[in-house]
């Protein structure tokens, strides 16, 4: 994937883009406040909200086919799609990094606050949701460069990547964190561009 690719940012212009970025770069300050270049912990409890968002877009929409009695045109697949992503790539970083108990109380309350602001979000504004999550992913996708930055330099170990990621992304038997992080970073563009792409069709 080339490093264009990488950066690739989608500047607001809308009122609704500029409130779905600045919350995003608000969540993003918080985050780095609180882990600063602890990534792997950093990764278990983002990653953690990040498989919300699929999850609840593809029930709602869901909902809305059956009451309307009309198509999805593929969308509900995708979002779930994303929603499994996302928690595999909670599941691999559960074996790199353990949360203590602080960080397992910070996922409790993050996903219960969450969970409520992205549903009432999505009932309301789907455009406004996509568009959050479109910016949330180029925050996962910066923060995924800087964290092969840290293990590229030597200041974070170049670990084997976990059994479970090998089977899921079909890395050799002797790939490492390093090759880890570069196919997550892959899917987190990959999200990033779905959910610009499906606000732009909203």
């Amino acid at each position: 994937m080339s490093k264009c690719y990488i950066s690739k940012r989608r500047i607001p212009i809308h009122r609704r883009d500029k409130v779905a970025f600045y919350y995003v770069k608000c969540m993003r300050f918080f985050a780095d406040a609180f882990f600063r270049n602890r990534y792997g912990h950093r990764a278990v409890v983002l990653e953690t909200i990040a498989a919300i968002p699929g999850m609840v877009g593809g029930m709602l929409i869901h909902l809305r086919c059956l009451r309307k009695i009309k198509d999805d045109e593929g969308w509900i697949r995708q979002l779930l799609e994303e929603a499994e992503n996302e928690r595999m790539h909670l599941m691999t970083f559960i074996h790199i990094a353990q949360p203590n108990m602080m960080e397992r109380l910070v996922i409790i309350i993050a996903q219960l606050f969450f969970i409520i602001f992205y549903f009432i979000l999505y009932i309301f504004s789907p455009y406004t949701a996509h568009r959050t999550v479109g910016y949330l992913e180029e925050e996962a996708v910066t923060s995924y460069s800087q964290y092969l930055e840290e293990v590229i330099e030597g200041r974070i170990p170049n670990v084997n990547a976990p059994s479970i990621a090998q089977s899921y992304w079909g890395l050799a038997n002797n790939s490492t964190l390093l090759d880890l992080i570069k196919v997550i970073r892959d899917d987190e563009c990959r999200h990033r561009d779905k959910n610009h792409g499906f606000a732009d069709a909203l």
